[in-house]
């Protein structure tokens, strides 16, 4: 028992006592590695395309992405629910309902999994045509969608078990797990694609074996567990209490993240209006692009888990030193890097594609979005802290009408009139600033008014 306990120790991380910064950078390091070795096997998909099946595959794949994202995020945001709730119980001391809520979570995801995989498999052709996608890459990316969609079910369990892991403070088993699947993945996307010339059909099978693979190994950590984390399928069923507490605070998460993706299926109809040259450049960029936001996505879901955790220990003023850590951080890390993006933005490109033209289409993106990408890193951060305090309405529908909203108004009225790339990725940054100084208001009021009235504070 004492040897159990002291392995526990190690892989928890007291976040409700002592100093914050060294914590959160610990906890913060690995959830980034996590996201950005996951877009570097997801990038390894589209240069092994891109180079070795030709810019029509490539932008076959590169037009699935927005869409993907659309029909996903839903039900991904149901396991920052997952999130909120496990930090909630360690926070309070509250374990005894920790394996309820594992438990609960796993289940959720397993039906959201197999719900997804129906409406991809069944449906990819249509909801490509909705967006606009080019016909003569329809076919190709019809392919790929529907076999992306047949590893649903494997996505949900990883994002929902790393989920529970990082609530508990362990971020660095989902990264050795993702990094395993991932290294087999890019080995089967280069066997795939070029010893057996499979084309999207490879690069898509690739990516559905290495997702059951981090879903494998992610559920065998959850079973050899020996306390409250620990997985049985005996005990699988739902716990309709934390299934309601799970629903209130990741439904909103979710929708938010669908309404962010419908807005993004718009301007990725609005790209594919350009061609499929500047359809390819784009989907290169939007990939680089993605290193950058996952780094700064990585403090969201720190500010989730340990405003969470504090929150459910009822340490006001800590849960406001979290939130101005994490706030601070991503804009450091949102500045470096974006602007280092923009600076190395052509050879980078150019790994993704040979074309000159792809590779000028891209750059176009990268200086218009890259440069102050850090508001979009800000206006995720205040997100998560709101999250980790139970408030998940309230951003929901400050970052539809902020940022989805003003970004569909923007391209119905100022695109149709400037019918240009610059001025379509221009969207993205005024849409951010706005949605961030709300975000700002709406924390200040629930520190102020709302939190005191709910927690006992800690001396």
């Amino acid at each position: 028992m004492k040897n159990i306990n002291a392995q526990k120790s190690k892989k928890e991380m007291d976040m409700i006592h002592g100093k914050l910064l060294g914590k959160l950078i610990i906890f913060v390091i690995p959830v980034m590695l996590s996201g950005i070795l996951q877009l570097l096997f997801n990038a390894a998909d589209v240069v092994v395309v891109g180079r070795f099946a030709g810019d029509e595959s490539l932008a076959a794949v590169g037009s699935t992405g927005a869409l993907i994202n659309l029909l996903t995020n839903l039900f991904i945001g149901l396991s920052v629910g997952v999130n909120v709730v496990v930090a909630h119980f360690y926070g309070s001391n509250n374990r005894s309902r920790i394996p309820a809520a594992v438990h609960t979570g796993i289940m959720v995801a397993v039906i959201c999994g197999l719900f997804m995989t129906l409406i991809g498999v069944l449906f990819a052709d249509d909801l490509l045509i909705l967006m606009s996608t080019p016909a003569d890459v329809l076919g190709l990316a019809t392919i790929y969608l529907r076999i992306y969609f047949l590893g649903m079910p494997a996505m949900m369990v990883y994002n929902f078990g790393a989920a529970i892991l990082r609530a508990s403070g362990d971020t660095k088993r989902p990264l050795y797990f993702l990094t395993a699947a991932g290294v087999v993945n890019v080995g089967l996307n280069l066997l795939f694609v070029i010893v057996f010339q499979m084309g999207v059909e490879g690069v898509g099978w690739a990516t559905v074996i290495s997702q059951y693979m981090s879903a494998a190994m992610i559920m065998i950590c959850l079973i050899w567990e020996k306390e409250e984390l620990h997985f049985s399928v005996k005990l699988l069923k739902i716990d309709k209490q934390i299934l309601l507490r799970i629903i209130k605070i990741g439904l909103p998460a979710g929708l938010q993240g669908t309404v962010f993706s419908l807005s993004n299926v718009v301007i990725q109809s609005s790209v594919n209006s350009f061609g499929k040259l500047v359809v390819a450049g784009n989907a290169a960029a939007s990939n680089l692009e993605g290193f950058v936001y996952i780094a700064m996505n990585s403090f969201h879901q720190t500010a989730i888990t340990f405003v969470g955790q504090n929150y459910g220990a009822g340490d006001r003023k800590r849960v406001l030193k979290v939130t101005i850590l994490c706030m601070t951080m991503v804009t450091i890390v949102g500045l470096v890097l974006g602007n280092l993006m923009v600076v190395f933005g052509r050879p980078l490109l150019e790994i993704y594609s040979q074309s000159r033209l792809v590779v000028d289409y891209g750059y176009v993106r990268l200086q218009y979005i890259c440069t102050i990408y850090c508001l979009c890193g800000m206006m995720d951060t205040m997100v998560g802290a709101l999250r980790g305090v139970g408030y998940s309405i309230a951003p929901m529908i400050v970052s539809i009408l902020g940022a989805c909203g003003l970004r569909l108004v923007y391209i119905a009225t100022i695109f149709s009139l400037i019918h240009t790339q610059e001025c379509l990725y221009l969207s993205y940054p005024i849409s951010w600033f706005v949605t961030l100084c709300v975000h700002i208001l709406i924390f200040t009021i629930v520190y102020r008014k709302k939190l005191p009235a709910r927690m006992i504070l800690v001396k």
